[in-house]
């Protein structure tokens, strides 16, 4: 069934978006031998309701331009970029402007139409009713050839599948701009040809869509309604793409029959026939004209949308419809959290292995440490259990988090920068979804440990117990996430045991050798460990105000039956739980917030992130030399 964009009338209606562009310019550092020129003073003009394909030899500055278009890179680029004549506002056009990427990241344990929802749910807002949303869902399904497949997970689904689905959840809001890098990349000849008349369709609907296409077939090229050619940071071709043969005759170069005319125009790029580049590029003055020069085509109607001078530059102010159809910060926050706890009840095999490490750990230790905790003869060994507890809740929460939300990231710029939410929503949607089950499993080992070692059975005591074990465990989850946020999966599961050592260490240093004898900076170090704050609080909850301990028979002497003496000799008579427990909130929020800082100024630098991006780009250009 070939279904017409056109017949997509449950979606919101905008106007059409020209993109045009003059003398860019992208330049990047590369240590002493200067800044290295990527794209040189290019011009171009795309055009809605046309397919337009940006095509070059590896190198020749295919995704740079593309993401500056997108506003996804714009750093270290100069020249002007215009939205139907008047100069680009990038916080507008974002709004109206979509990015797929090249990898098709999909949200893990989710159907095609749960995740199609979500987005639907995020982007249009309360005011669509839900009805009208799974309409909407329905017919971007239909024209994509995704019908089938609404109940499959997006984990399941094909190759060329998962870049449908990518191009589906992004035509949610019906935008009028579209960017894709690369979309036919993995994909057969036939998946190739058919998301590229796809992409036709959707551009003949009077959308803007523009690709970077690595090396199209004859038949795929000639869908194209504008291919602009990139060579060493210039075009050397803007126009219709079997019209390159003609062209490339004018400037001497003849084009084999049968042979493939983009295979030919990437060949003449890299030099194969000898340098033409000069000569390409005057002929078409760097991209300021297109070859043939063709009229403006009328623009199509979607449901009966007319282009009147009213409302034709609307969509490029930030207050526009387009902005307040969005869904306000407590739905996506509900959105997202719901999402979540999908997605982490489905994963079964994980929270099975959760709970079983939970139980057996607790088991574990609970049997090594088995009847201390009222013997007066182990009281050393009661110490040991309760450094052992803290541990366990800083490794346990940690370890998932430096493994998992690098891969996150990925999904997180993806959606953020195509304005799905808030990241404050996000964030707090996080920071909420891991709380029961840290509260729930936290609670099968303390219940397990506290039971075995023969703990006081006494309310208060066990509260502030858990209570410190389960601050300890969210704290842990956040240094995890602080981790996580900057580097990828192999250096965060380097780096995060490694800066956990010396947490372990501070918060056991000194002990029974007299706070007086530890050096002054040790001293100030510790301070910083959220480790010895929870094992203080630990010791003084579960060792003031008790009576003395009985000495086993077997025992000749037990020396710290008085709690109060052993607390003495291990210097830590003067600890205030009150405090202890302050401390560890304080450090709580301290790493929460410099996670979500940090995530934010990933996904959106400011100055001086920039200042020390490029000191380190500087650093690394001159390591290499």
């Amino acid at each position: 069934m070939n279904l017409s964009y056109s017949t997509l009338c449950h979606l919101p209606r905008h106007s059409w978006v020209d993109i045009e562009f003059h003398d860019l310019t992208f330049t990047v550092p590369q240590g002493k031998s200067g800044p290295k020129l990527i794209l040189r003073s290019i011009n171009g003009n795309f055009k809605s309701n046309e397919l337009t394909a940006i095509l070059g030899p590896s190198g020749a500055g295919k995704s740079t331009l593309l993401n500056i278009l997108a506003g996804y890179k714009c750093r270290n680029a100069t020249g002007e970029i215009f939205v139907n004549g008047k100069p680009r506002n990038l916080k507008a056009f974002r709004e109206l402007s979509r990015y797929i990427m090249q990898e098709d990241l999909m949200q893990p344990m989710l159907t095609v139409n749960e995740a199609m929802m979500v987005a639907a749910n995020l982007k249009l807002g309360p005011c669509i009713a839900h009805q009208e949303k799974q309409q909407s869902i329905k017919e971007i399904l239909e024209l994509l050839r995704l019908s089938n497949t609404t109940t499959t997970m997006t984990t399941k689904l094909s190759g060329g599948e998962k870049k449908r689905l990518s191009i589906a959840l992004e035509l949610i809001n019906n935008p009028p701009v579209l960017f894709l890098d690369e979309p036919t990349t993995g994909l057969d000849d036939l998946s190739c040809t058919q998301c590229v008349n796809l992409l036709k369709q959707i551009a003949q609907g009077g959308r803007t869509v523009i690709c970077s296409i690595h090396t199209p077939s004859a038949r795929m090229f000639s869908v194209f309604d504008n291919v602009y050619i990139l060579s060493s940071g210039q075009c050397v071709y803007q126009g219709y793409g079997p019209q390159v043969v003609p062209f490339l005759a004018n400037v001497g170069l003849e084009c084999p029959k049968n042979f493939n005319p983009a295979d030919f125009i990437i060949e003449v790029a890299c030099q194969e026939y000898g340098n033409f580049q000069d000569k390409l590029v005057s002929a078409i003055d760097n991209g300021k004209m297109a070859y043939p020069s063709i009229e403006e085509p009328e623009k199509m109607e979607i449901c009966e949308l007319s282009r009147n001078s009213s409302d034709e530059f609307e969509i490029l102010q930030p207050d526009s419809d387009f902005v307040g159809k969005r869904s306000n910060w407590f739905i996506q926050f509900s959105i997202l959290l719901k999402r979540m706890w999908i997605q982490m009840w489905r994963d079964k095999s994980y929270l099975l292995l959760r709970t079983i490490l939970h139980i057996v750990i607790g088991f574990l230790i609970g049997t090594l440490y088995l009847g201390m905790g009222k013997d007066g003869s182990k009281t050393i060994f009661n110490f040991g259990f309760y450094f052992t507890c803290i541990i366990f809740f800083m490794y346990i929460p940690m370890m998932p988090v430096l493994l998992q939300f690098p891969k996150e990231y990925q999904l997180i710029k993806r959606e953020h920068f195509n304005k799905w939410y808030r990241l404050s929503a996000y964030f707090a949607a996080l920071t909420t979804s891991t709380l029961p089950a840290q509260l729930i499993l936290g609670s099968i080992y303390i219940i397990l440990v506290y039971v075995l070692t023969d703990q006081p059975m006494e309310f208060d005591r066990l509260g502030t117990f858990y209570t410190i074990c389960i601050l300890t465990g969210i704290i842990s989850e956040s240094l995890g996430l602080l981790i996580a946020s900057q580097l990828n999966i192999m250096n965060a599961m380097f780096l995060g045991p490694v800066v956990a050592v010396p947490f372990m260490l501070l918060a056991v240093y000194g002990f029974g050798s007299g706070y007086d004898s530890i050096p002054s900076l040790i001293k100030f170090a510790m301070h910083f460990s959220y480790l010895r704050y929870s094992l203080e609080g630990l010791i003084h909850t579960m060792l003031t105000n008790r009576e003395k301990l009985e000495c086993p028979e077997v025992e000749e002497f037990c020396i710290w039956t008085d709690l109060e003496y052993f607390m003495k000799d291990m210097g830590m008579e003067n600890t205030i739980l009150w405090l202890d427990i302050t401390a560890l909130i304080f450090i709580y929020l301290l790493f929460r917030g410099g996670f979500y800082y940090l995530l934010k100024q990933r996904l959106s630098p400011n100055k001086t992130f920039l200042a020390l991006e490029y000191i380190g780009r500087l650093v690394k250009s001159h390591i290499a030399r």
